[in-house]
């Protein structure tokens, strides 16, 4: 046995000795064994070479170009080229230890520029919000590239006009233009190729030549263009949107008439009963002149509270080509289905920065626009269009078009501002003085409806004849009295800001605020009743300790603006804007981004704080049971 196994072991040890040979026989080298220790050792100065490579700038490393890598290191220490020594002599500095340098040989950053970058973020994080889109749109993912196609061309002798020319005549008359493929303006309604009888309404109103918005917004707008129209109070906005829609009314009557209950073709919708009932008069004067001339009838429905819905719903069984309408009512009928918006082409929102604000309409424009079958063009206009309403307004647009005479928010110039110190228990005395500055008609405004309530009494005491208007006042007193104020029945309309925005009284050559409002937008709209049509009024505003030093601040900038006298009162105000002016103008951004106001930033807006708590209000949930309270 034992023999056996010494010749197995004689065997094993002839056949290794063979293969050694051999291997050698064929030039192999035999590498040397190292122990695991070293291994190690090496390994981790390979990684500690890397993580030094890695830290310091290659600008530093001053390594020679036949540098070897230590991934080619051999396991036995050796290396076809070393890193030179001069690399591990020096230690390099990290990266924060670099950032941290950096930041010491910084200009440190002024507490304006901290707060600018703040407002930008809160900016961001308004204007981050749902596109305004039907809720079907918005599910189905529908987007619409080209705008809607109307037929209409510009005259040859327009469409001939070089950009240069075109970009002449805006520096001339005040106009911003914003968009792309952008028609020349028009100073001529003849070239605008309205008919006849339409020319002889606008002769007959006094309307000779067209107003800066309407040279540039009436040939976009007739042209089936997207736009937002921002332009002082008086300057004729209402003709801009009104005249292109007869004009598609009229096209789409003679191609195939309306039969019952079809209609409208289109809609214009406003945030207040007073605005939509003169608005529909104004285009109920021009479907009376299409028709004297023999033209296809045009029938247009007011839809608002306060009229009987019988009325409304003979008007549209008859069929309608156009609807003015408050968002209330409107919505009403369409989720009645007593109106549908299948033939739509035209939407039109007046007093649009209202309509798509956060204390606004906007979830009713969001419900309107979802009875929409198909693209439509879609029309903004406002005398105030603070940068987050207009972002927001563009996501409902397609390829707009931003019109934009004199700054959003600024006051009329054709309104001479007076401002005036009065205390509280003066105000009703020194009233009657007031009206002694100019012959009637006058408006007075106030900020709450009791107020109004003791003017118009006061007044009424004192045989001045005056009416009121506010919103607990039934629609037939509303509208009596305003009836009353413009035929020159009245010499004295006192209101809320009900009768502020968007109505039309060319006579008027004085505003009297009783009381300055809480928002800077307010006082624009209101001092805006006079002035209009390029006539000159004057605005007179009463001032003392219950007003809040930001609307006194946004005040004084506005007359600085409008160069008009600032009372001492005002000027004796702290005025923290007078830090913000090297800022302002190197960003461009002038005063408060979200309601316009020049006296204060974005950070300290009253109607910021204000639109916030109120949504939070709404949003409450009062039982715990997520939800239900948004209801109450």
């Amino acid at each position: 046995m034992s023999a056996v196994l010494s010749a197995k072991r004689y065997r094993r040890e002839q056949l290794d000795e063979e293969e050694r040979l051999t291997t050698i026989d064929e030039g192999e080298e035999v590498e040397e064994y190292i122990p695991l220790k070293r291994r190690r050792q090496m390994e981790e100065e390979r990684r500690d070479y890397l993580r030094r490579k890695l830290q310091a700038p290659v600008q530093q490393l001053n390594l020679d170009e036949d540098t070897a890598d230590p991934a080619h290191t051999h396991l036995d220490g050796s290396s076809a080229a070393a890193p030179s020594s001069n690399a591990f002599q020096q230690p390099k500095e990290s990266m924060l230890a670099a950032a941290a340098k950096a930041r010491k040989t910084q200009p440190a950053e002024t507490e304006q520029e901290k707060a600018f970058k703040e407002e930008q973020q809160i900016m961001a994080d308004l204007q981050r919000k749902q596109a305004l889109r039907s809720a079907m749109e918005n599910a189905q993912g529908i987007t619409y590239s080209r705008s809607l196609s109307t037929g209409w061309k510009a005259p040859l002798k327009v469409r001939k006009q070089s950009d240069e020319q075109a970009q002449e005549l805006r520096d001339r008359f005040h106009i911003i233009v914003e968009g792309q493929h952008l028609l020349p303006p028009i100073l001529d309604f003849n070239d605008m190729k309205f008919p006849q009888p339409v020319l002889r309404q606008l002769a007959a109103k006094g309307i000779s030549r067209p107003t800066p918005i309407q040279m540039q917004g009436l040939p976009i707008i007739l042209a089936g263009r997207d736009m937002i129209g921002v332009a002082f109070t008086g300057s004729g906005k209402t003709l801009v949107f009104a005249l292109p829609m007869l004009m598609m009314a009229l096209q789409e009557e003679v191609r195939l008439p309306l039969v019952r209950g079809e209609g409208p073709v289109g809609l214009i919708v406003c945030p207040s009963r007073e605005l939509a009932r003169q608005t529909h008069e104004v285009i109920m004067g021009y479907i009376q002149s299409l028709k004297q001339d023999g033209f296809p009838e045009l029938r247009a429905l007011l839809a608002m509270g306060g009229i009987d819905m019988r009325e409304q719903m003979d008007g549209i069984r008859q069929g309608v080509h156009v609807v003015v309408a408050t968002p209330g009512r409107l919505k009403d009928l369409l989720s009645k289905k007593r109106l549908n918006l299948d033939i739509c082409k035209y939407l039109c929102l007046d007093e649009a920065d209202r309509m798509v604000d956060a204390s606004g309409f906007e979830e009713d424009v969001r419900e309107i626009l979802s009875y929409f079958k198909a693209q439509r063009q879609t029309l903004m206009f406002s005398a105030t269009m603070p940068i987050k309403v207009k972002a927001f307004a563009e996501s409902a647009l397609v390829d707009p078009v931003t019109v934009n005479v004199g700054r959003a928010g600024a006051a009329n110039l054709d309104v001479i501002q007076e401002v005036e110190y009065v205390k509280q228990e003066a105000k009703l005395v020194y009233l009657l003085e007031c009206l002694q500055k100019t012959a009637p008609p006058v408006l007075i405004f106030a900020e709450k409806q009791t107020d109004v309530d003791d003017v118009h009494e006061y007044l009424m005491s004192k045989d001045v004849d005056a009416v009121a208007v506010h919103g607990q006042k039934t629609q037939e007193e509303r509208a009596e009295a305003i009836d009353h104020f413009k035929a020159g029945n009245a010499d004295v309309l006192v209101a809320t800001d009900v009768a502020s925005k968007g109505l039309d009284f060319p006579d008027i050559q004085h505003v009297i605020n009783f009381d300055m409002p809480s928002e800077i937008e307010n006082y624009v709209h209101r001092i805006g009743r006079t002035g209009r049509c390029g006539k000159t009024g004057i605005a007179t505003t009463f001032i003392n300790k219950n007003q809040s030093e930001s609307i006194l601040l946004d005040l004084k900038h506005l007359l600085k603006e409008a160069k008009q006298r600032i009372p001492p009162v005002l000027m004796a105000l702290d005025d923290p804007m007078e830090q913000w002016e090297a800022l302002e103008k190197a960003s461009g951004s002038k005063g408060c981004s979200y309601c316009g106001g020049l006296g204060h930033r974005v950070g300290d807006c009253p109607k910021l704080h204000s639109d916030t708590r109120e949504k939070e209000r709404k949003n409450k949930d009062y039982f715990g049971s997520g939800g239900y309270g948004a209801e109450m």
